[in-house]
């Protein structure tokens, strides 16, 4: 129906959103909409010099283009408007491409109203997927979902081009609230004395989680409480969409639906988040949001926010004071700052801002009690050295001390686990065990320990598992499928029940740990519904097509069925999309490896050194078919340079040395494994040969230091028990 339809009966909420971030999510370039300089102003970047110009009324940049020379090009669109202003250029086949050269669009006085570049200390050049020509700045994958409404990508893979549509330009009323039409035919219904019997308003989903709610001040504790429990989530899903770091299952999305049903979010990875749940990468909020205690308590967006202006429901601290009694909380007694100063202000030490995009703060959702002794113990960032940042973090935790006469524990008690469960280090199977059962920690630091778990090495594990892959939390399903994937193919079975799911992510996720498995195995219709769960991840990759990612994943789900002519297509394809993309060299040539083309696999993996020569992944599997072909004198090299190359990959020095062992050089095998073992001290794999390599050499006391680490890092493992006792009756 669109806005001009809304607004007839909702003219306020018109008024609130007009000119807020949604309604300037995306505009075409006229002189209202664009922001920056065009009256021939320069960059160079990189040797590069850019102009941005106008001509005939249009926006113009002269910039490098695909073929590293400089060209000029029209831009279309805008995108965003503050802090920074992007600018879309179209090009054939229906793209637009997002200029890695944008607008600050901040007050001068604040550093502002300058062209910069996203990458200022990286020299990008044509080719490369980070080229504001390349992939990864592609607006009709990466960015076009969250910017316009009703967006339809309609990639065609056969041609890689798109004819992507929408109904709307920006961020307006249906994208939130769903098509309206049948909400417009009640209105009419009821405005004309008819009683259409339409119990929800016609609306496709109804925000109203906060309707009736409010929130008092408990006598006893002096904080805030909820009047009713917040059970639905619907408007913090809604929010999901585009306020997460998540990958796309389908644009078939409609406002109402589990967002599992077409997003699959990230969890508290490395890289993404520190192992306290900070962020570290740009998570858009979501993930942060689910691991505060605001959102256990059901907090909701819009208690802070205005779903229509996007503003703040009050300025400041005060956003905060709607709940937070500022007698108790605005006080010195609480923040121990003069009042008025950075340091008294519940934002900055509660939701610590990063920067990214060179401009754009954004502060993190999980708001978290500041903990500068997570800083001393793993160099994770805290509110308090943010501001002091001419003392150290053993400071911190000083003064906090002083002050309140205990350390700061906070809701989130995640961070050792999580970082344990990282570092693989002895005894973080008991930890992250524990931690995934534990139903007083957030969910999603809960489903983040079941990734970590090494698969099937207990009994204890796979029974947790199993309560986990029936647990009522979707994202506690999600996660021990996760951990499944690491199991033997025989227990992955456990997971069948779950191609049933009423939830699409978690359906497809199963089908995809369940495809190699015979039909006789299962019973009548069995495999009929597998079959059909495997058909949606099918439609999922072939919805994201134009990534390798995508291919290499049909390529692995086709290798496991045994059609193998398909997935060499689809490796084929990746490499077509992006001729540097590791993945695929090394699942193709292992499949091609399987079906006696050991030869071919080989002769792929070297081209691949060729175009991307620091890649530890090419090297240790060019290394692995060497060892199948029997030339293990040509695979040590090899080998020993994956291992040098990546040395956080504790795999890559244990297959090294086995290699080495299996050749006669024991020593130089025990060494590796025991400076594999110093990076990674929980590894399994390398206990394992240190353990054996010394019994087989006849150095019993020394197998015995590993093998009681071994026991230690798996105490459930009966095989484990039985070689430690061997062990002992031997020294005797």
């Amino acid at each position: 129906m669109g806005r001009e339809v809304c607004r007839e009966c909702h003219a306020k909420e018109d008024r609130q959103w007009q000119g807020s971030h949604h309604d300037l999510a995306m505009q075409e370039a006229d002189d209202k909409a664009v922001l920056g300089d065009f009256d021939d102003a320069t960059l160079t970047q990189s040797g590069i010099t850019s102009r941005f110009f106008r001509k005939d009324g249009r926006f113009l940049v002269h910039t490098d283009g695909p073929d590293g020379k400089l060209h000029d090009y029209d831009i279309a669109y805008t995108f965003g408007v503050y802090p920074l202003q992007q600018y879309l250029v179209p090009f054939p086949g229906g793209r637009l491409q997002v200029l890695d050269i944008a607008w600050d669009s901040r007050l001068r006085s604040e550093g502002g109203q300058r062209w910069f570049h996203l990458h200022p200390d990286e020299k990008i050049a044509a080719g490369d997927v980070l080229h504001w020509t390349g992939p990864n700045l592609n607006w009709n994958y990466m960015c076009a979902d969250c910017h316009s409404t009703n967006l339809k990508k309609h990639y065609d893979s056969a041609t890689r081009t798109y004819k992507t549509s929408w109904s709307e330009i920006d961020v307006s009323c249906e994208a939130c609230h769903g098509p309206g039409s049948m909400h417009v035919g009640w209105a009419k219904a009821v405005a004309a004395g008819r009683d259409t019997g339409v119990a929800n308003r016609g609306l496709t989903v109804v925000l109203d989680e906060r309707k009736a709610v409010h929130w008092t001040t408990d006598e006893a504790t002096r904080k805030p409480v909820r009047s009713q429990p917040n059970k639905s989530h619907k408007e913090i899903q809604v929010c999901a969409r585009c306020h997460s770091r998540r990958s796309q299952l389908s644009d078939d999305f409609v406002p109402g639906q589990s967002f599992l049903d077409a997003y699959h979010p990230a969890l508290l990875t490395q890289d993404l988040y520190y192992p306290d749940g900070q962020i570290q990468g740009e998570v858009y909020v979501w993930g942060s949001f689910q691991q505060s205690r605001m959102f256990h308590e059901g907090v909701t967006c819009s208690d802070c926010h205005d779903p229509h202006s996007a503003q703040l429901r009050a300025p400041g601290e005060q956003v905060c004071y709607q709940c937070h009694v500022a007698d108790r909380y605005a006080t010195k007694t609480h923040h121990h700052h003069q009042p008025g100063s950075r340091g008294s202000s519940c934002v900055e030490c509660h939701m610590p801002a990063t920067t990214f995009m060179g401009v754009d703060r954004r502060h993190d959702h999980s708001f978290r009690i500041p903990r500068p002794d997570l800083t001393a113990k793993w160099a994770v960032p805290n509110a308090c050295n943010a501001c002091h940042e001419d003392k150290d973090a053993s400071w911190a935790v000083e003064t906090v001390e002083k002050w309140y006469g205990e350390k700061p524990k906070g809701y989130q008690q995640f961070a050792s686990v999580l970082q344990a469960g990282r570092r693989q280090r002895v005894g973080s199977y008991t930890e992250l065990l524990k931690l995934a059962l534990d139903e007083n920690q957030p969910v999603i630091a809960r489903a983040t320990a079941l990734t970590y778990l090494p698969g099937a090495v207990s009994q204890a594990s796979m029974l947790a598992l199993q309560q986990l892959l029936n647990a009522g939390e979707p994202l506690l399903r999600l996660g021990a499928l996760g951990a499944m994937a690491s199991a033997p193919r025989e227990q992955r079975i456990l997971a069948f029940p779950l191609v049933w799911d009423e939830i699409k992510a978690i359906r497809i996720e199963a089908a995809r740990l369940l495809a190699g498995y015979p039909r006789d195995s299962f019973k009548p219709g069995q495999g009929e519904v597998l079959d059909k769960a495997i058909g949606e991840y099918i439609q999922v990759q072939e919805f994201n097509a134009e990534r390798p990612e995508a291919q290499v994943n049909l390529g692995n789900l086709y290798t496991d069925m045994s059609r193998f002519s398909q997935a060499e297509a689809a490796y084929r394809k990746a490499l077509q999309l992006q001729p540097k993309f590791v993945p695929a060299y090394v699942n193709l040539a292992q499949m091609l490896s399987r079906t006696g083309r050991e030869g071919e696999g080989a002769a792929l993996l070297l081209a691949g050194t060729r175009q991307v020569p620091d890649s530890a992944d090419l090297y240790h599997a060019l290394g692995l078919s060497k060892v199948r072909q029997k030339v293990v004198a040509e695979a040590i090299p090899l080998l020993a340079k994956a291992a040098e190359l990546d040395k956080d990959n504790e795999r890559y020095g244990y297959v090294y040395a086995v290699a080495l062992q299996s050749t006669g050089k024991l020593d130089q095998a025990i060494e590796v494994l025991e400076n594999t073992l110093k990076r990674h001290p929980g590894d399994i794999d390398s206990l394992h040969a240190l353990v054996t390599f010394h019994r087989d050499a006849g150095q019993v006391a020394k197998a015995l230091v590993y093998a009681r680490q071994l026991a230690k890092l798996l105490p459930q493992d009966s095989a484990f028990r039985k070689l430690l006792l061997e062990l002992q009756q031997g020294s005797k």
